[in-house]
Order: C-alpha cells, then sequence, then structure tokens
C-alpha cells in the first residue's frame, strides 16, 4: 500500500492541500471543525508527515549539530545528553563529532556539518584553538551557533559558560578554609580561557586571604592525563615538601595526584589536602574521594540548545540574532580528600 499523502485527504474531503496542510498544524485560520475533519482521517489512514519535504518547504533539515573536544569525557558527555534530551523535545537530530582537541580538526568537521545543510551548531573550542576566522565566516552567512564551556569573546553569538575565575577562587578558598598554607596549582597549557581564568582564580583567592604567590608553586599538565598528575605529585613534593595543599585543573589530574602521594606515603588530607574541578563520576571512587568543583555539564547542554533555538525562530522569522550569555552556577562538592573547614570566628 503506498503511502497517504496530503493530496490524498484533500481529494478525500474535497478541499485543498494546504488548508489539509494548515489543520494538522493547528493554524488559527481553520474553523475547529474542519481540522477536526482532517486530524480524524489523517489518524485513520495513518498519514505521517513527509520530513523530507517539509525540509525543502521550510528550507530546514531539523538537524544540528555539536562538535566537542573529546568524546569520552565525563563532562562533554554530560553536555551531549542534556542537549539531545533538549533538541529531540523539539523534534530535531543531532550530530556529534569531536575534533581531538586539535584546530585543523575543528576547521574540518565545522565544514563537514555546514555542508550537510544543518540547521545550526553548539561547539566547544579546542585548546589548540587561538583563530577563528572559520566560525565567524560561517555565523556571517548566516549559520547560529552557540559556544559552550571553551569560549572566546572575539566571536559574537550566544554562549554558555561557568565564571571559571570565580569556581576556581572557591576550590581555592576552600582549601585556604581548611587550614592549608601552601598551595600548589596545577593548570593546563595557558591556552583556553578557562585554563586561564582558573589560575587568575587561585591568585586571586592567594591574594584575597594574604597569601604570598609563589611561581614556583604553578605546575603544567601538557595533556591533562590522569599521568600527569601522577607525575607531578613527586616532583611538586620533591621540591617543596612542606606543600599542604593542592588544586588541580581538572579531576583527572588531581586523581594522578592522589595516587602519586598516597604511594609516597603522604596521607591525604591530613598532610596533603587535594581538590579537582569538573565532579567527574569516577571522583566518587577515589581513595581518598575527591573534593571539587561541580560543572554541571547536563544543564550546560540543555541551555546551549535552548539558545541555539532561540536564534533558529529569530532567523526564521528574519530577525537579527542575539548574543545572550548564560552563566551556569557551579559549587564546591566536598568529599574526604580535604579537611573540615576551619572556624576562626
Amino acid at each position: 500500500m503506498s503511502k497517504v499523502t496530503l493530496k490524498d485527504i484533500s481529494k478525500i474531503l474535497g478541499i485543498s492541500t494546504s488548508t489539509v496542510s494548515k489543520a494538522l498544524k493547528n493554524y488559527s485560520d481553520i474553523n475547529v471543525e474542519t481540522k477536526l475533519k482532517v486530524q480524524e482521517l489523517a489518524k485513520k489512514l495513518n498519514f505521517t508527515p513527509n520530513a523530507f519535504a517539509q525540509s525543502l518547504r521550510s528550507r530546514e533539515t531539523k538537524i544540528i549539530g555539536i562538535l566537542v573536544p573529546e568524546l569520552v569525557h565525563h563532562f562533554f558527555s554530560n553536555v551531549i545528553d542534556g542537549a539531545i534530551h533538549e533538541a529531540e523535545k523539539h523534534g530535531y537530530l543531532v550530530i556529534v563529532l569531536q575534533t581531538h582537541e586539535c584546530y585543523e580538526d575543528e576547521i574540518k568537521q565545522l565544514k563537514l556539518l555546514v555542508d550537510k545543510n544543518i540547521d545550526g551548531i553548539l561547539l566547544s573550542l579546542s585548546d589548540k584553538t587561538v583563530k577563528y576566522d572559520h566560525i565567524k565566516n560561517i555565523i556571517d552567512e548566516g549559520m547560529p551557533v552557540v559556544l559552550f564551556d571553551k569560549i572566546t569573546h572575539l566571536i559574537d553569538c550566544p554562549k554558555v559558560i561557568i565564571n571559571d575565575r570565580k569556581a576556581a577562587f572557591s576550590a581555592t578558598e576552600h582549601l585556604i578554609k581548611t587550614g592549608c598554607k601552601k598551595i600548589a596549582h596545577i593548570t593546563g597549557p595557558l591556552k583556553p580561557k578557562t585554563t586561564i581564568d582558573r589560575f587568575m582564580g587561585y591568585k586571586i583567592a592567594l591574594e584575597t586571604y594574604n597569601m604570598p604567590f609563589d611561581k614556583s608553586l604553578i605546575y603544567t599538565s601538557e595533556n591533562l592525563f590522569f599521568e600527569d598528575g601522577y607525575r607531578l605529585a613527586g616532583q611538586m613534593m620533591a621540591e617543596h615538601p612542606d606543600i599542604d595543599g593542592v588544586f588541580a585543573f581538572i579531576d583527572l589530574v588531581a586523581i594522578g595526584v592522589l595516587k602519586g602521594l598516597r604511594e609516597q606515603k603522604i596521607k591525604v588530607p591530613k598532610q596533603v589536602a587535594v581538590i579537582g574541578f569538573s565532579n567527574w563520576l569516577m571522583s566518587k571512587t577515589t581513595t581518598p574521594s575527591l573534593t571539587t568543583i561541580d560543572q554541571p555539564g547536563y544543564d550546560m547542554g540543555k541551555q546551549a540548545f535552548q539558545l541555539l533555538l532561540k536564534n533558529l525562530n529569530q532567523k526564521r522569522e528574519g530577525k537579527v540574532f542575539t548574543s545572550e550569555i548564560v552563566e551556569i552556577p557551579t559549587r564546591v562538592v566536598v568529599r574526604k580528600s580535604t579537611n573540615a573547614i576551619i572556624d576562626n570566628s
């Protein structure tokens, strides 16, 4: 049996196909009686709209792209989950690609998405991205783009962020309030804005609590791997055996630090307290469990799609895109890798 079409319904009811289409979409200029007749017949005939034909008429594919640095990553998988959940509620299909933190791959994957005639893109920049013409060009050509997490203010588009500086301040402040006097910071390569802001939050917290900033207490994890944290734990304690606190840029590095300290027979948190960033699933299962900053990826994904949807609606109506910035709140999740806060009141 051939697929039922709008023309079939219009022929049976003796009305135009445009009236049938409007009735199925519940347009207000179609009377209630006609709507009921059309909808009842469509249901009886098991009519389903032709998605391809609809996309040709609307010049929309109902497909969006998400481009992230890494797919196998607790935070980004949560972002993707939130974005897909929200997109599906509005009838959108989602294509997910990754850049492997590579600028060239970011250019290539963006082009691939654009060539697929998708409606819009959610993008978290790679760590190696320092030029933005490839993004500005597609925005100038009318493609709605929302940046999230790793962003730049040099691109005029909607963004979903956390306040990395404030969150890092809270992480360092937590260590200070538990009694730490000499706090090391493990940072990432100082290119992405997130890395710089987390370093600045650490530094500002020290200044706020009248603690000296010592450049030799800053260690860099080039790859942001577990192995970096493990290696740096040995280096830090060899160079500064009196360190009593460590704030790591991400949880994976912090977990490496925990293992490195444990193998050196250094007690956590009694001798050295450790705090991470992101609240990965594994941070609950370490020994001891890891105190960290909760970075709500699922909410970020939902908010990013909502901003994209707003731009898609503005495009449909011929309006200029708005460039809102939505900030997702963070919090310190206290576990066993840090001591209790000292009450100095």
